[in-house]
């Protein structure tokens, strides 16, 4: 437990900030003890279908008993059975690198950078005997992604393909009960996109947001629920670098000065906190961490400052911990970004919905998302239901209450971009609501 202490003048008296138990759930995201040995990306499949497979092998005697479970190879004509394996998706319009080789690249459609859905995308599943293609008007293609494990009822028609008629998805995962309700109102801070050093970024902003969290802004009740926060957690991309550094040539000392300042600026910033109030913060696509997930923890001699406080932690990508037994889950966004290329839905709450409800939090990883080659196990397998699921660096905050089929509920939160938006998000812990505080030329809550 990290305790941090903040006494603010008011009158006469001073008030207490709130303390709160916390626990890293982060070990399964290290990359520490693994070994690179050349491995190819069809293990961590085939830990994704092993593990998934099981979990499901246990649904289904709650959902079609009575049909036989077949592989791909063993498929007959006209029977109906379920199948269970790795869905891959044909996309007609997903970028390659060879397209760059091609002597017909004129001939490419022209598509919208953000999306690679077309109408004559469609849905092979994958197992380890075979594949089969799938059709059928309850199957969507725009839905799904390569990567997803699901358990699929129907029969093969005389074209060789499947013909979907049921689907199995995973669900939501097991939820560890909440804790009861105390009359006690105790906050979480969200915060993403800071990128300090970069062109739009406005540092009178931030420090705005830095006094008002910390006590040092507004009156006795603005400073109670200050007093309030017991964690503020920053999720990526607090820096940003000019690009004409990072061009792969040697840097001159100026150079070198230049592409360290925004770090030195932000741990000036992020020490304001940590002497107040824990911090935790995560690396997002524009840090200075490792490309693919999970992304490792930022090193702590980028903070000399914040550091020197052990209430500041800095941790990986996914982000995993508990408050007070509510337990939290996150990321810095690229995970629900690479959703947004290669599917549909509504808004970016719905991909975050559905991640839950495959239980994978990178369903898309390695395929379209970078991720580590790992032999043995899938870490972004979703073993237990947050109470809280949250995404970094997004356009606008959104927020909804879901519920899962066994009295699961989440709080999904999209954490919109501080530098554009200038607006964090709060979370009450005693209720799981939420709201914004914003930050420009007029301030509002």
């Amino acid at each position: 437990m990290a305790a941090a202490t903040m006494e603010v003048d008011s009158g006469n008296d001073s008030i207490q900030r709130k303390q709160s138990l916390y626990k890293s759930l982060d070990e399964r995201f290290g990359i520490q003890k693994e070994m690179y040995r050349g491995q190819q990306y069809s293990q961590i499949y085939f830990a994704r279908l092993h593990l998934m497979r099981t979990m499901l092998y246990s649904l289904i005697p709650n959902w079609k008993v009575h049909l036989p479970v077949c592989t791909v190879l063993g498929l007959e004509e006209g029977k109906e059975c379920i199948i269970v394996g790795t869905i891959y998706k044909h996309m007609k319009l997903k970028p390659s690198i060879l397209d760059e080789y091609s002597k017909e690249r004129s001939t490419t459609p022209l598509v919208k950078p953000h999306n690679f859905v077309s109408s004559d995308d469609y849905l092979v599943l994958e197992d380890e005997s075979g594949r089969v293609k799938l059709c059928g008007a309850l199957l969507l293609p725009s839905v799904f992604v390569t990567g997803i494990v699901v358990a699929l009822h129907g029969k093969e028609t005389g074209a060789g393909d499947f013909m979907v008629e049921d689907i199995l998805e995973a669900g939501f995962p097991h939820q560890i009960e909440r804790p009861l309700v105390s009359g006690e109102d105790k906050y979480v801070v969200f915060v993403s996109g800071l990128s300090v050093g970069g062109s739009s970024s406005n540092p009178l902003q931030f420090q705005l947001f830095i006094d008002h969290i910390t006590g040092h802004l507004g009156d006795e009740k603005e400073q109670s629920f200050a007093a309030r926060i017991v964690q503020v957690v920053v999720a990526g991309n607090s820096v940003e670098y000019p690009r004409t550094l990072l061009n792969g040539q040697n840097l001159s000392s100026k150079d070198q000065s230049r592409l360290s300042e925004p770090i030195k600026e932000l741990d000036i910033l992020l020490t304001q906190i940590a002497a107040g109030i824990p911090l935790d913060i995560m690396p997002g696509p524009d840090d200075p961490a490792n490309f693919s997930l999970p992304q490792q923890a930022l090193h702590r001699c980028l903070f000399p400052g914040s550091s020197a406080f052990n209430t500041f932690r800095s941790c990986s990508n996914p982000h995993s911990f508990e408050l007070d037994n509510v337990s939290f889950l996150g990321t810095s966004g690229q995970n629900i970004d690479d959703l947004e290329k290669y599917s549909d839905a509504s808004d970016k709450l719905g991909f975050m919905e559905r991640t839950l409800r495959w239980r994978h939090l990178a369903p898309t990883a390695p395929n379209t998302l970078g991720c580590y080659p790992f032999t043995d196990r899938d870490p972004f397998f979703i073993e237990t239901c947050p109470h809280v699921y949250f995404v970094g660096n997004q356009e606008k905050y959104q927020s909804r209450l879901v519920k899962g089929s066994e009295g699961q509920v989440v709080r999904l939160i999209c954490i919109p971009r501080f530098v554009e938006t200038g607006t964090a998000v709060v979370l009450n812990m005693r209720n799981l609501e939420c709201h914004t505080l914003s930050f420009g030329a007029e301030f509002s809550t």
